[in-house]
């Protein structure tokens, strides 16, 4: 280390003997400068940039007089070739199959000129012969009698001599031997290449013997402070400058040498702060100031050692999140809800013992971990304590309260898993758990949670391929209207028969199952998009028979907010040429509840393009009433649960009566749903409902069924049960 300092000190010795002799003399030894530029890489990267450019210039101009001299050469070849051809022709044959040449002249042409081959056309652009090596271009009904064709490597070319070149009603295309061009060519563009390579060459050396003396070597100079103000930028060893300060560059030296030496003060002060804020940056949540995910991790890792160490016997994970927090965020806006997170995270902080470890891992998920054992034995127990404190009382946020609730999943190391990173995955699996049986409550990890999550997974996956192996279908239920009893509509129904080895073939899965993880994962979209298209494509097959009855869609709210369900629809329209009023799109109360000013924006443009609209399962949501006004509807929908109940429940009798009533004041129709009994019937039109559907008139039917169906119907209800 000594030899080293020594060998540097005498090195800087020597550059500074060195820079008080040039500050002395006032100028530069020009070979010394000479020999310090070209070992630069700046000085090579200047001298490439510089010959390339000037090659760049003097290439752009040989392009230029090589393309121009191309040209000329090519026309004199073709002046060539036809002069060799004009003299053979037959001027005294009129007739259009009878070729202008005759083959003993064609043959000489093509083995004693450079016409290689040769077709002949008539004015008709038919073919009449053709002679010699085949062309590689042809001539069309509307092809330009000036287009030619040059064989990639140059050694053939291909033209067209029209009649009035040759006097005659007929075409001929050539291929002429182009080789002397391209021999021509590349001794021309070797000469100029030489004649640029050398005075390239002598404009950069002048040059940079330039640039060396008043650029280059400042730079270097500057260079070699900065290197060392990068090897130790707090405590950097510069030397003195031996440029003029009053030129621009001995200017430009001084100031970076000023601001080196002031950058390596400053260095010094924000070190240390620097790497807490940045150890808190990487480890905690800058919201909350809770530790964040990665390093919750790393508390589970060290807990989990105690317990392999036998310093703790156990310990609890719980997954925490907020239910409904989206909606607050909507409604109230962010700052309300960050609000709310920090207070949730304070209050659990004051509440849990300081062995417990509070995390915030999502936007609104918290993670704790906690040591079991004394009074707190399990880890359900870790829960219901959080539970308790979340509900203890209402959170206060500018001067507003709201009451918050949580759903919770729980799980216990090692009990559960001796992975750390398994157990937290176990807490989150059952706090889905927990958001699936209702919100507001704690689950503790079952082992079957992880069956239920490797069945939906399957069912995913089953769900594709049936998409891909046409599984899926469609069954359509008859709407009537109850006053006429004439069928005005059917409402088509997805259906997914999945094949297996049974003696039948296969089974079909329930709506209920499928469809719901169709929508949490996106599927619904793609699947929303071919019922859409294939309900189209059957009310056509209908209107074909004579039925001009409307389908209804079902849309699902994934298909609002995930897919352009206007240029989706417009398409279908499009293609399948159905009268857009002979299509309904049944939309749920939820669709509305996402994002009330863009829904309304969709349903006015659908609308506007002749498409119905109805609300399904009108009755149960919880705000739609509020903005019934603003959507531009045709139908309400009553739900069946309300029908099926009427007749024995009063409250659902009462609230068919006003859901009737409401519509026709909104001058809408209302279909009602599962009418499954005459009685039910009966109530409905006592309440003169509009339209109906249901099992007492038809089920779903397939494809083939329906038609039948409604080519049988005789228009009465009463025939129906």
């Amino acid at each position: 280390m000594r030899t080293t300092t020594k060998k540097l000190e005498t090195n800087w010795s020597g550059k500074m003997s060195n820079n008080k002799k040039i500050r002395k003399t006032g100028i530069f030894n020009l070979s010394s400068s000479h020999t310090h530029i070209w070992k630069s890489n700046l000085s090579w990267s200047i001298t490439l940039i510089v010959f390339l450019t000037i090659m760049f210039v003097h290439a752009s101009i040989l392009a230029l007089s090589v393309k121009n001299e191309e040209l000329k050469l090519l026309g004199e070849l073709r002046e060539k070739a036809l002069s060799s051809i004009t003299p053979m022709i037959d001027f005294r044959i009129q007739g259009e199959l009878t070729s202008p040449i005759k083959q003993y002249y064609l043959n000489r042409i093509v083995s004693t000129t450079i016409i290689q081959g040769m077709v002949i056309y008539n004015s008709d652009r038919e073919i009449i012969e053709a002679v010699g090596q085949p062309l590689a271009m042809t001539l069309g009904r509307k092809d330009s009698l000036n287009k030619t064709y040059r064989s990639y490597n140059g050694e053939s070319y291909e033209v067209i001599f029209a009649p009035n070149e040759l006097g005659t009603n007929f075409i001929i295309l050539a291929k002429l031997d182009s080789i002397s061009v391209k021999e021509e060519l590349k001794r021309q563009v070797w000469k100029s290449i030489t004649i640029m390579l050398l005075l390239s060459g002598f404009v950069t050396t002048v040059l940079m013997i330039a640039l060396g003396k008043w650029l280059l070597e400042p730079i270097m100079f500057l260079k070699q402070d900065l290197e060392e103000a990068y090897k130790n930028p707090e405590n950097p060893d510069i030397s003195t400058s031996p440029y003029d300060e009053k030129n621009e560059i001995g200017s430009a030296i001084k100031i970076a040498q000023e601001l080196i030496k002031e950058n390596a003060n400053n260095l010094k002060k924000i070190k240390s702060t620097a790497q807490d804020k940045i150890h808190k940056l990487a480890y905690y949540d800058s919201l909350t100031n809770l530790p964040n995910r990665v390093l919750f991790i790393q508390k589970l890792y060290e807990q989990s050692k105690l317990v392999a160490d036998g310093k703790q016997k156990s310990f609890a994970v719980v997954a925490l999140d907020i239910d409904h927090f989206k909606d607050i965020n909507d409604s109230m806006g962010h700052n309300i809800g960050d609000a709310i997170l920090r207070a949730i995270g304070k209050r659990l902080r004051l509440a849990l013992p300081e062995s417990a470890t509070i995390a915030r891992i999502g936007e609104d998920e918290f993670a704790i971990t906690m040591p079991l054992g004394g009074s707190v034995q399990k880890a359900v127990e870790v829960g219901e304590k959080i539970q308790s404190v979340i509900k203890s009382e209402p959170f206060k946020v500018f001067n507003e309260n709201f009451q918050i609730r949580a759903s919770i999943g729980v799980s216990t190391f090692p009990t559960d898993s001796k992975d750390p990173d398994q157990v937290l995955k176990n807490a989150d699996i059952a706090l889905n758990r927990a958001k699936e049986d209702g919100r507001d409550t704690i689950r503790e990890y079952l082992k079957d949670f992880d069956e239920v999550v490797q069945q939906r997974f399957q069912m995913l996956r089953d769900l594709r391929n049936a998409m891909e192996n046409e599984e899926l279908q469609l069954h359509y239920q008859p709407q009537f209207d109850m006053k006429t009893g004439k069928i005005i509509g059917a409402e088509a129904l997805l259906r997914w028969w999945k094949k297996d080895n049974s003696k039948e073939g296969g089974k079909f899965i329930s709506p209920g199952v499928f469809v719901p993880i169709a929508e949490q994962s996106g599927l619904i979209v793609p699947i929303g998009n071919w019922v859409t298209n294939k309900a189209c494509k059957t009310a056509i097959k209908w209107q074909n028979e004579g039925h001009n009855i409307r389908i209804a869609i079902n849309v699902a709210a994934a298909q609002f907010q995930q897919s352009d369900i206007v240029s989706n629809m417009q398409q279908v329209i499009d293609e399948t040429g159905i009268n857009p009023h002979l299509v309904e799109l049944e939309v749920t109360e939820s669709v509305f509840m996402d994002d009330i000013k863009h829904t309304v924006h969709v349903l006015d443009v659908l609308h506007s393009m002749g498409v119905e609209l109805a609300i399904d399962d009108f009755g149960t949501g919880y705000s739609s009433l509020s903005y019934l006004r603003q959507f531009p509807i045709d139908r309400l929908k009553i739900d069946q649960s309300f029908i099926r109940n009427a007749l024995e429940n009063p409250d659902d009798a009462a609230i068919t009566r006003t859901i009737i009533k409401l519509g026709h004041s909104l001058n809408l129709k209302v279909i009602a749903e599962g009418v499954e009994t005459k009685e039910h019937e009966k109530f409905l039109i006592e309440q003169e409902c509009d339209e109906v559907q249901g099992f007492k008139y038809s089920r779903p039917l397939p494809e083939d069924k329906f038609l039948e169906f409604i080519n049988n119907y005789n228009g009465n209800l009463d025939s129906l049960s």
